[in-house]
């Protein structure tokens, strides 16, 4: 399988987890608004990219921006926000994701 697209920051392993989140469940990365590159974590992006991070505004939820670590699979986030697995894989997400949610998405 070729994986695509590049993730960037202190990724662990093939599945985009990284040195700050890295349980068993921890297999997404987010592409930032800001610089439109891929991170596993708003913390990885802090640490590693020159500039501040930006929310994705409400009314781009329809962009694939969300990457699935185990199959590769993109998804926009009103999927990935809709869902507990991926929608490709069905491998089972984190649900404590959710409370950095407002780090990555503005709620209006």
């Amino acid at each position: 399988m070729t994986r695509s697209p590049e993730v960037f920051g202190k990724t662990v392993d093939e599945h985009t987890r990284c040195v700050h989140f890295a349980t068993e469940l921890d297999i997404i990365a987010i592409r930032f608004a800001c610089c439109d590159r891929y991170y596993p974590c708003h913390l990885c992006h802090s640490e590693t990219a020159d500039h501040p991070s930006e929310q994705w505004p409400r009314d781009r939820w329809d962009q694939k921006v969300i990457l699935c670590g185990a199959c590769w699979s993109e998804m926009s986030i009103e999927t990935y926000k809709a869902t507990d697995s991926c929608p490709e894989c069905a491998a089972p997400f984190n649900p404590r994701c959710a409370a950095h949610s407002d780090l990555y998405f503005a709620r209006r």
